[in-house]
């Protein structure tokens, strides 16, 4: 059992996750030592030096703990750690003792670590990561691209590795001096830490020469490490991590203070060697400091990962972050939706308006659904929906969404222009490892009963005397929200359900037909119109409380309008015919009534998955608030039906869904005594 003394290490979220063994809160009273084996501290400063000395006092190990080398999205004030290091022997980066990663480092490796430290390498390179990666590759100045230049590297002044590293302030001038001395020609950028450029630290370059200003380019923003390490000639520190980060990237580094990396002949060093350290492979620094000596947790399961899956997670933040400028207006959102908006569009900054003349005429809109006004006329606008995949709960009643369709082109479920989606599917390139992951989503979702709102359980008691019809064809047919966007869209003569179900049963007489009403209409959040009464002709049963999935298991066929059960049919392998034009159809998967004639590719059936499912969407997790994969927002909505959890905690969301309910309603009731008094 390990004992925490600090107060700021236990409320580390997943902290034992990442130590790998059970953790108590220990107090600084003597008297208070429990069953403990061992303390930890963070850092090497003066709480870490009291935990240090407490253990000492009672005989017990001491563990020292600091970040990871890929630490989290946010700077250190903003998120928690995703890595933490552990080290019985001292701390990585003070090179006056010995350290735990300095023994990793001099293990011999394997020929499979040799290799998994390769792929690391190019993995990291490939994702752009670094120790912190809320910085966005378009804060990164655009420099001639041959025109030669090196990179500097300032850090804050209370950086513990410049003590640790034998360093101090005047190795920052001797190093920027180095740098103007050796590079004669070409450009010199000095990067500026982020807590610096941010204005919560000071750094060490704040007095420069007239003479020093006219050879610098100072890095005043933050800006991606990678952006700049990848076109540097050479990267000079003191005893920053970028100089690891150089190594990654393959980049000669000179250094000036004895950080971890230095010492094993892999940079240029103006501190002598310590004995201890001799030449290694740059596999061996790889593979020690992010395998053996790193420990990472999955921020959407909260247990152990491997740094591969760390990567992947970051680099997914890092792409998603940065798809769309760095300011947007959006506008016109209520206020329940300006937190979803923020996650959606995590990376830029929102700045929410009434109206699109509050914001500057170069700005780019957020806007809801596919409707423009005037005043959005020929500006940028981003429209968005919620997602195919979306909550356990409905959009009317205010449940928060997993997935938005976030669209510059257009939006989904309207024809008349080109969306992203219809993009994707005209023209994407889908390899085989994309079809594989289609085919294995289709399975999660078909063998799990996922659909969109997923308010149907697989099992409801109103439906277990429920049994296929005795008749030779059997059709549902989906009902839809008669106000839904998507139906203006939709043929003049095919825009109420009265019209769908009047075509289908004309078109097949015999038929046992199944009216399925949206789960807005039985909700009564939303109009669906005046087809549900009972012994109407245009069906034989209203399967208001029948579990889609065992509708799906019991028709021959769906019909539709522009639904998206004829997605969800689709994807279960019935037959499907198409009465409007949703984005599904026109592309040789579903029997159509109306025609699109711009879409003539054939998708085979993973494809339209890969493109609508896995491409198109932007997916937040539930646990983590970050971008996250197709795949896991399944599993969370499985384990959120599942264990009927409630989205987020009690807030007003529910009150302002009740009210909204109670509105509709009177704006119905108005409606119909209007009608009848005409």
């Amino acid at each position: 059992m390990i004992g925490v003394l600090s107060n700021g290490i236990a409320a580390i979220p997943h902290l034992e996750s990442m130590l790998g063994e059970s953790w108590t809160r220990v107090s600084w009273w003597r008297g208070s030592r429990r069953l403990v084996d061992k303390i930890v501290g963070w850092g090497a400063r003066r709480p870490a030096r009291r935990a240090r000395a407490w253990a000492a006092s009672h005989g017990l190990p001491y563990v020292a703990l600091e970040d990871g080398f890929l630490r989290s999205v946010g700077l250190g004030n903003q998120d928690p750690p995703l890595s933490i290091v552990t080290d019985d022997l001292g701390v990585y980066f003070d090179s006056r003792s010995p350290s735990r990663l300095e023994e990793l480092i001099k293990a011999a490796k394997s020929p499979a670590q040799a290799r998994r430290a390769d792929r690391l390498t190019l993995a990291w390179r490939q994702a752009r990561v670094s120790k912190y990666n809320q910085a966005r590759e378009d804060a990164t100045p655009r420099f001639e691209v041959n025109e030669p230049w090196v990179l500097v590297i300032d850090q804050t002044r209370d950086d513990p590795s410049i003590e640790g590293g034998l360093a101090g302030a005047r190795d920052f001038a001797r190093m920027l001096e180095s740098a103007l001395d050796e590079q004669t020609r070409g450009r010199i950028v000095l990067k500026l830490h982020p807590d610096v450029v941010a204005g919560r630290k000071r750094g060490h370059f704040e007095r420069l020469t007239p003479a020093q200003r006219s050879r610098l380019t100072v890095l005043s923003v933050d800006a991606n490490p990678a952006s700049l390490i990848e076109r540097a000639d050479c990267v000079y520190v003191v005893s920053s991590q970028i100089g690891f980060e150089g190594l990654l990237w393959d980049r000669p580094v000179r250094t000036f203070g004895l950080p971890f990396y230095a010492g094993w002949g892999l940079t240029r060093d103006e501190q002598p060697r310590p004995g201890r350290r001799h030449t290694v492979k740059l596999q061996d620094l790889v593979h020690a400091s992010l395998v053996d000596y790193m420990r990472c947790v999955d921020p959407e399961t909260g247990e152990p990962c491997s740094v591969e899956t760390l990567i992947a997670h970051l680099s997914l933040q890092r792409s998603m972050r940065t798809r769309f400028p760095a300011e947007l207006h959006a506008v016109n959102f209520s206020r329940w939706k300006e937190p979803i908006v923020r996650s959606f569009f995590a990376g830029s900054e929102i700045h929410f308006v009434r109206h699109a003349r509050l914001a500057p005429a170069d700005a780019t809109f957020v806007t809801w659904g596919a409707p423009i006004s005037p005043e959005l006329s020929g500006r940028q606008v981003i429209r968005t929906e919620d997602g195919f995949l979306r909550s356990v709960g409905l959009g009317a009643d205010l449940t928060r969404p997993l997935s938005w369709i976030c669209d510059g082109a257009g939006i989904h479920y309207d024809p008349t222009r080109p969306s992203e989606l219809e993009e994707l599917l005209s023209s994407a390139p889908f390899d085989a490892a994309l079809l594989r992951r289609a085919a294995l989503l289709r399975g999660q979702i078909v063998n799990n009963h996922v659909t969109k709102y997923n308010v149907d359980a697989p099992s409801l008691p109103t439906s277990s005397d429920w049994h296929r019809p005795n008749r030779v064809r059997v059709i549902l047919v989906a009902g839809q929200v008669e106000d839904d966007a998507s139906l203006r869209y939709a043929p003049a003569h095919m825009r109420t359900n009265v019209d769908l179900l009047s075509t289908v049963r004309l078109a097949a007489p015999g038929a046992y037909i199944i009216y399925k009403p949206h789960p807005d209409v039985v909700a009564e959040l939303r109009s669906g119109g005046s087809v549900v009464r009972d012994g109407s002709p245009l069906y034989d049963e209203v399967a208001s409380s029948i579990p889609l999935d065992r509708l799906f298991d019991a028709v021959d066929e769906v019909h539709v309008i522009t639904s998206l059960t004829g997605f969800e049919a689709l994807i279960r392998g019935l037959r499907v015919v198409t009465h409007g034009c949703p984005f599904y159809a026109g592309w040789g998967l579903t029997l159509d009534h109306a025609i699109l004639p711009r879409r003539e590719r054939i998708l085979t059936l993973e494809e339209l998955i890969a493109g609508a499912l896995i491409l198109y969407p932007t997916y937040v997790s539930r646990r983590s608030g970050r971008y996250t994969t197709v795949e896991r927002v399944v599993s969370e909505l499985i384990l959120w039906r599942d264990t009927n959890q409630e989205s987020e905690p009690r807030s007003r969301a529910p009150l302002l869904a009740l009210l909204q309910r109670i509105r509709r309603r009177l704006l119905r009731g108005v409606a119909a005594c209007a009608g009848r008094s005409g």
